[in-house]
């Protein structure tokens, strides 16, 4: 794991998971290699579920495609998306499979910092894009949800916690 990205996946522990309560129904969406679910089963979250376009996900498809795939509307407490709403706007179907007051979880490139983030991929510091960045956003521009905190990390990312509103139906 280059070195960047490793520590920067124990800063997104602490920061996102310490008032997460250890029975939240969690969804993981692009799970890639698994890290963080390894690491809620071992602190013992027990509502944790993956999905991923292919394995070692819990579920393989699509969250695009989430009622194909068996999830109901507004099933999962949290829904967290590291480093994937800039290779696909799910930002809808995240909104959907949430409960009202659910919360989304989110870090991506900040997008006038993307080329810095692709040269520290080259130099071998940060993992490497699997898809085009093809969907840079700001967060404090995220429609739907309500923003609880967005962070700038590094002057690079942005890391965000963001609410399903509660008055929002399922």
């Amino acid at each position: 794991m280059p070195l960047l990205s490793d520590y920067a996946r124990k800063l997104k522990l602490a920061y996102f998971f310490r008032d997460v309560p250890k029975n939240a129904k969690i969804l993981e969406v692009g799970s890639g290699c698994g890290w963080l679910g390894r690491y809620l089963k071992s602190a013992g979250y027990t509502g944790y579920v993956s999905l991923d376009s292919t394995g070692p996900a819990d579920m393989v498809g699509n969250i695009l495609d989430y009622a194909s795939l068996g999830i109901e509307p507004g099933s999962f407490d949290v829904v967290v998306a590291f480093e994937l709403i800039e290779h696909v706007d799910c930002l809808q179907e995240a909104y959907e499979v949430l409960k009202p007051g659910g919360l989304l979880m989110l870090t991506s490139p900040l997008p006038h910092m993307d080329w810095l983030c692709l040269w520290l991929e080259r130099l071998g510091l940060n993992q490497r894009r699997n898809s085009p960045h093809c969907n840079l956003v700001y967060f404090k521009d995220l429609p739907l949800f309500e923003p609880v905190e967005i962070k700038t990390v590094a002057d690079i990312v942005q890391w965000g916690k963001f609410r399903k509103p509660s008055t929002a139906g399922a």
